[in-house]
């Protein structure tokens, strides 16, 4: 059968023959042909320049009380084949079966997120937000971004698939269901991923058409709840510090803004070309707190300069735009909805991971995508490029295409 293929997004045209029953190595390099390798190159290209990094922030430390300084690195690559071996079939299946099993998804994180609050979960940096199973820490709230996104572009695009908007009972719906985990997550407490969630669901709202007036409700009642929650003193003692050491220029004399100050010296130290790698002095005296997760970009940015920081941040934005990409090239309102989804919580992320390291945002302990250390973000990370990965396969795999 004569075949012409178009590569829609960049209009390249192949013209070639397809036999039927083609042999499995035909198979194989019609899948590579249909995979966005500008997005996978994108992904690894983080994770390397992350690895790199947590090695850099943690071996000096390790090194001083005689342990491996290469364990956080040796961790970070099993993290890695882990989630691959977990996300590689999720990007091989028909995306739109995560629409069925997305209710159930949902539902078992949510019974997580109770139980992480009970006896059975365990508190790091202030937040019960972890499951400590030995040597393996697991938090839920990172996988229910996914679960959010899900059920949220599920429930608002059925209308849409029989041509109507979606109504009022299932905004409302909606809303409900992204509520539920923000509760539970504030209530760990983990500000930075609750708000995340809100950001997920007006981001899946606006793409799936639902009306104006509805999102400006939504605006509005954020920032009425934000501002109640701190009028209140409804936040815990050292998130309110945070708010208040980002609105009074980093006072030394609290840790967030000690933290701040440091991170900034860091950045600012790095220059044009930065320090080399494994000589910067601020990364090897650990004066960064959490630099290998939370403030994981003052390292690339003291070792590499402006260079490297500037070259991290064009690579994320490369991811950001093949994402976006495939939001508009998705084969249905669900794929857009969620590829959007996916887009705006990397976009949002790395803005704040990168804000609040160079002081333009206050403080939330958001890790930057396929960067930070940490397994649990890392899988969250993995199974939503898997899935953008996905998307773009069911969008390259049509038989037409339009320019």
């Amino acid at each position: 059968l004569v075949h012409m293929a178009v590569t829609p997004g960049i209009g390249t045209i192949r013209l070639g023959t397809t036999r039927l029953g083609s042999p499995p190595r035909r198979w194989v390099r019609d899948l590579v042909d249909q995979v966005d390798l500008i997005l996978v190159l994108a992904a690894a290209t983080l994770f390397f320049i992350g690895a790199l990094s947590v090695y850099a922030a943690t071996r000096g430390h390790l090194v001083a009380v005689g342990r491996d300084g290469a364990a956080y690195l040796k961790r970070d690559i099993i993290n890695l084949v882990v989630g691959l071996v977990v996300a590689i079939p999720v990007a091989l299946v028909n995306y739109r079966l995560l629409r069925t099993v997305a209710p159930a998804l949902y539902a078992g994180l949510c019974l997580l997120l109770l139980l992480v609050l009970s006896p059975l979960g365990s508190t790091i940096n202030g937040a019960h937000a972890w499951f400590s199973l030995g040597p393996v820490q697991l938090e839920p709230s990172e996988f229910m971004k996914l679960a959010v996104i899900l059920l949220l572009a599920g429930l608002l695009s059925e209308r849409r698939d029989r041509e109507a908007d979606p109504d009022r009972r299932e905004i409302l719906i909606a809303l409900v269901a992204a509520g539920i985990p923000v509760l539970l997550i504030l209530a760990e407490p983990a500000l930075g991923i609750a708000i995340i969630l809100g950001v997920i669901a007006l981001t899946v709202l606006v793409v799936a058409g639902s009306p104006a007036r509805w999102i400006a409700g939504l605006l509005l009642g954020v920032v009425v709840a934000g501002v109640l929650a701190f009028s209140l003193h409804l936040l815990k003692p050292y998130q309110e510090q945070r708010f208040t050491s980002f609105a009074s220029a980093h006072p030394t004399n609290t840790s967030t803004g000690y933290q701040i100050q440091q991170s900034l010296i860091a950045i600012g130290s790095g220059g044009l070309t930065g320090q080399g790698f494994l000589s910067g002095t601020q990364t090897d005296g650990g004066f960064v707190p959490e630099q290998q997760t939370d403030f994981v970009f003052t390292v690339a940015a003291e070792e590499t300069g402006f260079v490297g920081g500037g070259g991290t941040l064009l690579v994320l934005g490369v991811l950001l735009w093949r994402a976006l990409s495939i939001a508009r090239r998705a084969p249905d309102l669900y794929g857009r909805a969620v590829a959007g989804g996916i887009m705006m919580w990397f976009a949002v992320q790395s803005f704040c991971n990168v804000g609040m390291a160079m002081g333009i945002m206050p403080v939330t302990g958001l890790p930057l995508p396929f960067v930070s250390y940490g397994g649990s973000a890392l899988f969250a990370d993995l199974l939503a490029c898997a899935i953008l990965i996905n998307i773009s396969r069911a969008a390259n795999s049509r038989p037409t295409a339009t320019f």
